[in-house]
C-alpha cells in the first residue's frame, strides 16, 4: 500500500508526529511505528526509534499477537459464508472430543464460550509450543470455568480452538489457510507466522531504569491462530481498511459488519469502561466516537489496530516493547486528529433516480401513542425510523416481497413493520411488532390497542 503523504495537511501530519512521538518518548519504546488510514488508502505513516538515523517504515515487521486472532475469525466467517457451518453450531459437530464442545463458533469468536484465557503452566507465551502439541495440553483438564454463553472472559485457547476447526473443515494447516483465503486476496505479502526480514527485535525494558533486555521469540505451536502473526503497518492498513469495507474475494461488507457488531453480555466494568466484544473484534466508545479493532501484545511486542468506519479512519500502531505505551489510547488519539482536523467529506446528494409511490405513502410523521416519529426513506432503498425529539428506540427497515419491511438493527432488529390498508387501500396504520404507529396521536380511526376515549382530547376543568 502506497503512502500519500500528501495527502494530509502538513498541520495534521505535524500533530501525528507529535503524538507518536510523545508515545514512544513517554512509554520509553525502542522504536514506535504507525499509520492512518482514509478512505480505504494509507494516508500518513510516522516512525520514532531510539537507534539514530534508524526509523523503521511501513515494510518492516512486527510481531502483532492478539490482531492474530481477528484473521483467525475471518477464515471462520468465511466457512460460515459458505455454508460449511453455522455459528449457532456447537464446536462438537465439527470437532469432536474437546472437553468444550457444548460451546458454540459464536461464544468460541466472542469470547463467551466459558474457557480459561490462558493455557496450563509453563507460560505460553515465553515457551515453545512443543509443550503444547495437542488441544488437550492447551485445554487443560477442566476447560471451562464459567457457564457456556454467560460471559465475556477472553480466552486464548478457545481461539486455538478455533484454528483447529479451521484445519478440521479445510483439511490443511492453519498457516496455509490464511495465506491462501486472506494474505494473497488482500495482498498482504509482509505478514507471515514467522519473521521475515526487515523485523523488530523484541524487548523488555526495565520499570525503573533505562535498561533493556531482549525477549525470545517463540514458536506458538498449537497456540498460533491466538497470537502467533508477524505484520508491518503497511499489511495491517489494507488490513483495516477490508475490515472497514469489506472485500468480496474474502469476506462481504456485510459479514465484516457482522464481526464488529456486540456479540458478547458486557460485564459490569465493561458498561462503564464501554467496550465490548465483536466476533473477533473489539469494541469501545472513547470520546463519543465508536472503535473498533484489536490489540495485542506478546513478550517484546505491542500492537494495535483501531478504526472508526463512521469517520472513514483507521490508525495502526505497532512498537517493540513487552510495556510502555498504551496503544490503544494512541491509535484512537490518532484517529481523532485526522477525523477532528479533517472531517470527512460527504458525498454530494443526488435524488432518487426512481419515487416509488407505495415508498412515499409510508414516509413522514407517525405517533405510537403521543411518542413523534419520522419515517424516512434512505438511498439505498431502506425505511429509516427514528424519533422526532429526544432519545428512543430507531431502526432502519429493508423492504420485503410482499409489502412488509424487516428490521436491521437496535429494539426493533428482526421485527416486522406492516403497514395495514383500509378498504380504499389507503394506509390506516403502521404495525410494528404489535405497536400501532398513526398518522395523529391515537387517532380514533385506527384500531388502536384499548381503543380511545370517545370523548376525545380535553383540558383540565
Amino acid at each position: 500500500m502506497t503512502t500519500t503523504q500528501e495527502a494530509l495537511l502538513p498541520a495534521t501530519r505535524r500533530a501525528l508526529l507529535h503524538r507518536i512521538a510523545v508515545a514512544q518518548a513517554e512509554g520509553r519504546a525502542p522504536s514506535l511505528v504507525a499509520a492512518v488510514v482514509r478512505d480505504g488508502q494509507a494516508v500518513w505513516h510516522g516512525a520514532r526509534s531510539s537507534v539514530d538515523g534508524h526509523g523503521p517504515d511501513e515494510t518492516v515487521q512486527y510481531r502483532i499477537g492478539s490482531i492474530t486472532k481477528t484473521f483467525t475469525a475471518v477464515l471462520v466467517m468465511r466457512l460460515r459464508d459458505e455454508g460449511v457451518l453455522d455459528l449457532g453450531d456447537p464446536l462438537e459437530k465439527h470437532l469432536p472430543g474437546t472437553g468444550a464442545g457444548e460451546s458454540t463458533i459464536a461464544e468460541l469468536l466472542a469470547h463467551t464460550a466459558g474457557l480459561a484465557a490462558e493455557s496450563p503452566a509453563p507460560w505460553w507465551e515465553r515457551t515453545p509450543g512443543a509443550l503444547r502439541p495437542e488441544l488437550s495440553d492447551v485445554l487443560g483438564e477442566q476447560p471451562l470455568l464459567h457457564p457456556v454463553g454467560r460471559r465475556h472472559h477472553y480466552s486464548n485457547p478457545g481461539y486455538t480452538v478455533l484454528g483447529a476447526l479451521v484445519e478440521e473443515l479445510r483439511g490443511a494447516p492453519w498457516e496455509e489457510v490464511l495465506r491462501a483465503e486472506i494474505l494473497e486476496p488482500l495482498g498482504l505479502h509482509r505478514t507471515s507466522p514467522q519473521p521475515e526480514p526487515p523485523h523488530a527485535g523484541g524487548w523488555a525494558v526495565h520499570p525503573w531504569a533505562d535498561a533493556m533486555l531482549p525477549e525470545p521469540m517463540e514458536d506458538l505451536g498449537r497456540m498460533a491462530p491466538a497470537g502467533q502473526l508477524w505484520s508491518t503497518t503497511g499489511d495491517l492498513a489494507r488490513f483495516a481498511a477490508f475490515l472497514a469495507r469489506g472485500d468480496e474475494r474474502v469476506l462481504s461488507a456485510e459479514s465484516v459488519r457482522e464481526m464488529r457488531t456486540p456479540a458478547a453480555p458486557a460485564e459490569a466494568a465493561d458498561v462503564v469502561d464501554g467496550v465490548t466484544y465483536g466476533l473477533g473484534m473489539q469494541i469501545q466508545c472513547r470520546d463519543g466516537r465508536l472503535l473498533v479493532g484489536h490489540s495485542g501484545s506478546l513478550p517484546g511486542f505491542l500492537a494495535n489496530l483501531t478504526i472508526s468506519v463512521e469517520d472513514d479512519v483507521a490508525a495502526v500502531v505497532l512498537a517493540n516493547c513487552t510495556s510502555g505505551p498504551l496503544l490503544g489510547a494512541v491509535g484512537a488519539d490518532l484517529i481523532r486528529i485526522v477525523a477532528e482536523a479533517e472531517p470527512r467529506i460527504p458525498e454530494p446528494w443526488r435524488p432518487l433516480r426512481e419515487a416509488d409511490s407505495a415508498v412515499l405513502e409510508l414516509v413522514g410523521q407517525w405517533y405510537w401513542g403521543t411518542h413523534a416519529f419520522g419515517l424516512r426513506a434512505t438511498a439505498d432503498g431502506l425505511l429509516a425510523l427514528a424519533p422526532l425529539t429526544g432519545g428512543g428506540r430507531k431502526a432502519r427497515f429493508r423492504p420485503n416481497s410482499d409489502g412488509t419491511w424487516t428490521g436491521l438493527e437496535g429494539y426493533y432488529a428482526g421485527e416486522l413493520l406492516r403497514p395495514e390498508r383500509r378498504p380504499d387501500g389507503s394506509v390506516s396504520h403502521l404495525d410494528l411488532g404489535s405497536f400501532v404507529f398513526t398518522r395523529q396521536p391515537y387517532d380514533p380511526e385506527a384500531p388502536v390497542p384499548g381503543g380511545v376515549d370517545p370523548e376525545g382530547w380535553r383540558g383540565i376543568g
